[in-house]
This record gives C-alpha cells, structure tokens and sequence, in this order.
C-alpha cells in the first residue's frame, strides 16, 4: 500500500497548499508553488476540493516510482512527458495505476513549464507536522524527513484502491468514459507580464524608476529557488530613504534591496522583510510565475486590487465549476473503496 522512488529526478517533494497560522513565529507557509497546478491534480484524482492533502511537486525532470498497489493519480502543471509502464499518459485526467506499474516522469519540454503535481487519490498517510505535510527543505521541516525525496523512499498510500482485478477494470471503464471539461478560468494561458498591485510603498521610488518597473523586461536569476525570484534588470532607484520596519510577507511580494534589482518572494519565504515593497504578485499569477525557470524573462502589468480580487474570485468559482462536475467520478472512487 505505498509508492516506491525509484529515480527521485531533480527535485521531488511532498507539498501541499502550506502550512499557515505559524508566521508570526518565524514559520513560513511553504507548500506548492502552483497552488492551482496542484489543486487541479487533486480534483482531477477524485479527491475533495475542501481537503488539503500533499501532492509531489515534481521540478523540471522528474522521478520513476514504482506502485506497490494499485490507486487512482492525476497529473497537472508541466508537461514532463509522462509515461505509464511505457505508454505515454496524459495529463489532466484521472489515470489508474495497478501494483507493480512503473510510471516515468521525464524531463520538461522547453516552454512547457518548471514543475508538474502529481497527485494521489486519498493522498498519502505522511504525518503533518504543525497542520501539514509541506516540505520546508530549507529548515528540514516536514514531509518525508523535511528533504526532497530519495531513491528507495516509501510513500505510504492513505487510501489503496482493491486489488480486485473485477473491480479495476469497471473502474478503468468507467474512468475512460469520463468527459472533463476544463474552465477557461483555470487554464493557464503564457503571459510574458505579470499583474502585480502596486504596493503603499512605491511612493519611495522616483516616478522614473515606477514607469521602469512597468515597461522593462527581467531576466530571473541562476540564483532564483523556491525562497525568491532574484531578477535582473535596470536599477530601480529610490527617490527618498527612510528607515523601514521589517513586515510581514506573502507569496507575490516584490521587495528591492539596495541594489535595486527586484526579488519576487515565492512558496519558502521569510515571514518578514525589512526591504521596501515596491509590487504584490496578483495571486492569479503566482502559477505563470511558479512555472519560469531561472534564464526566463519576465515583465510587470499594474493591475488595481479590485481588478485582482475580481481575477481570484474568477478563478475560485471555476475551481468549484470542476468540482461539482467531478462529483460523479467521487462516486465511483466511493462504491470502489466501499
């Protein structure tokens, strides 16, 4: 009842939607670095939109795992070429897995994004550590032994399907015949600027330096990771100094240190910060982030924060849509599992 790694790939670790409620005691959120990515494997592998379970948060090659029994799985995020025992699979729908299948996730094609989820119907009996299962590598918090995953490591299944050959195959039936339609709201279409809201602090930067951040093009950083996106471009300057109180950060804030090169903070974040805050990513857009690799460019769109609330509501009444069409694959999953 368990997923043997086989190849853990280039950087393989449990994440879920994160692990809130402790920031103000230096404890960073974490969790996956395309919430929606991630959501939408969980949905699509029959689980409950209003359960946070870990998903495997797979970074540009991914791993070969070995199915000790059989389950239900769903990939979404990246294309990393994913094959079932040798046949290719695809993506965005529920797939069944029998004991002892080998499934390969491959490296991703150029363009096609940094990172793919994949995840498990029932998710994985991993114990949660302060209310999750995140991986915080940096601290060696959480997860499987808070570090990325390891050839021969065990994920245990919180939710094996029967080994009934009888039953599998009318659940494979069943899952073939399955029509998904994916919302618009939830596709991910390329966008080379992110909509950002211009922070109460970008008054600190000369009107030029604001127009530069609007208009110019970045180039993330080889130093960029899970913690921030270092970005290169023209300086911005600051048209006055003052001595600033370090506060709290989120997923999507822009900080400019005294370089002036913009720092995009993502899913591994410090709680606080002390640089001033130019921009907060548009929280619809953390995915298009999510998904640039270091070498990758970049631009910023201001958006209003009405304008971004409307987008995330936007896209949180198509994640219910998908939902409430997959209840009949939940129904299924239930009468397999009885």
């Amino acid at each position: 009842m368990s997923l043997r790694i086989v190849k853990p790939g280039l950087l393989t670790s449990l994440q879920d939607r994160g692990r809130y409620g402790q920031q103000h005691l230096g404890v960073s959120p974490s969790g996956a670095m395309d919430e929606r990515a991630h959501r939408l494997a969980h949905l699509l592998a029959g689980n409950r939109q209003d359960r946070d379970l870990a998903s495997l948060e797979v970074t540009v090659s991914g791993p070969t795992l070995v199915f000790d029994s059989p389950c239900i799985f769903a990939l979404a995020g990246a294309d990393l070429n994913a094959v079932l025992d040798g046949q290719p699979i695809a993506p965005l729908r529920p797939i069944l897995a029998r004991a002892g299948q080998a499934l390969t996730l491959q490296a991703a094609r150029p363009g096609q994004g940094a990172r793919a989820y994949l995840a498990i119907h029932g998710g994985f009996d991993v114990e949660p550590v302060l209310g999750s299962q995140s991986t915080h590598m940096r601290v060696g918090l959480g997860g499987l032994g808070g570090r990325a995953l390891r050839k021969n490591d065990i994920l245990p299944l919180a939710r094996p399907l029967p080994a009934d050959p009888q039953v599998l195959d009318r659940l494979k039936a069943q899952l073939d015949e399955l029509r998904i339609y994916l919302p618009a709201a939830l596709a991910l279409p390329a966008r080379d600027r992110m909509r950002v809201v211009l922070d109460e602090q970008a008054d600190l930067f000369t009107p030029e330096s604001l127009e530069l951040f609007q208009t110019q093009s970045y180039r993330i950083s080889p130093a960029s990771e899970r913690m921030g996106y270092r970005l290169e471009g023209q300086a911005l300057q600051r048209g006055r100094t003052q001595e600033l109180l370090s506060a709290p950060t989120c997923f999507g804030t822009i900080q400019v240190p005294n370089d002036g090169q913009p720092i995009v903070l993502m899913a591994d974040r410090q709680t606080t910060g002390g640089y001033p805050r130019i921009a907060q990513v548009a929280a619809v857009d953390l995915a298009q982030l999510a998904q640039r690799l270091p070498g990758q460019s970049l631009g910023f769109e201001v958006v209003t924060l009405d304008q971004a609330l409307s987008l995330s509501t936007r896209q949180e009444q198509a994640f219910q849509r998908l939902s409430d069409s997959l209840q009949p694959l939940r129904l299924s999953l239930r009468d397999c599992l009885g």
